[in-house]
């Protein structure tokens, strides 16, 4: 008998339903381990209707552990003991009246000891999400801030691989490394159009042939 995916696993413990232990699929197949983990949680709150209160709850804890030093320095230091980081978490959940499967992977994140991708986790849902809605997020690195000319060329250029139906949510991202170039990331693809990339790759070639 083929072994159960952790991921259905923690879907299953996830949600509370008695319904299909099956995974509800999602928009859109994220192949990391903080996707499988936002996949997870679809599945379960997509079983109980909660979808657009486990989004906001996300990004709500995400902002609080930004600007807590306290809780941050509780639930990411390797010190402290999974117990408490649940019980830190579960009173956060708890004060904030959030859904409980919010929670629920949250703790899963501690007690796997992978509390330091909750950022990761929460982008991926904000994906997920966005291609529920039919959005295809996309962000563009550059060295420099893109002119509106700039911006409006790679709109056009990104708009033609949206399916019908669909809608861009671009943001752009400014990162002098790269030196020029760009980097693109749409939906689960990413693409490294860099020259700090080129420089890598032809520094390499030169390397290998002395």
């Amino acid at each position: 008998m083929a072994a159960t995916s952790p991921f259905l696993i923690l879907a299953r413990k996830l949600s509370t339903s008695s319904a299909s232990q099956q995974l509800v699929k999602a928009p859109i197949q994220i192949f990391t381990l903080e996707g499988r983990y936002a996949t997870a949680l679809y599945s379960a709150a997509t079983k109980q209707k909660v979808l657009p209160q486990v989004e906001k709850d996300l990004k709500e804890f995400r902002i609080l552990l930004k600007s807590d030093k306290p809780l941050r320095d509780i639930l990411m230091s390797p010190l402290t003991p999974k117990d408490l980081k649940k019980e830190a978490i579960n009173f956060v959940i708890s004060k904030k009246k959030n859904s409980p499967l919010t929670g629920n992977l949250l703790c899963a994140l501690a007690e796997n000891g992978r509390l330091a991708k909750v950022n990761g986790v929460v982008d991926a849902f904000e994906t997920i999400m966005a291609a529920e809605r039919g959005e295809v997020v996309c962000e563009v690195t550059t060295a420099k801030a893109l002119d509106a000319a700039g911006l409006k060329e790679i709109e056009g250029a990104l708009r033609a691989f949206l399916k019908k139906g669909e809608t861009l949510n671009l943001t752009t991202k400014i990162d002098p490394s790269i030196i020029g170039g760009m980097l693109v990331s749409i939906a689960d693809k990413y693409v490294d159009m860099s020259i700090a990339s080129k420089i890598s790759k032809y520094t390499k070639v030169i390397q290998e042939a002395v």
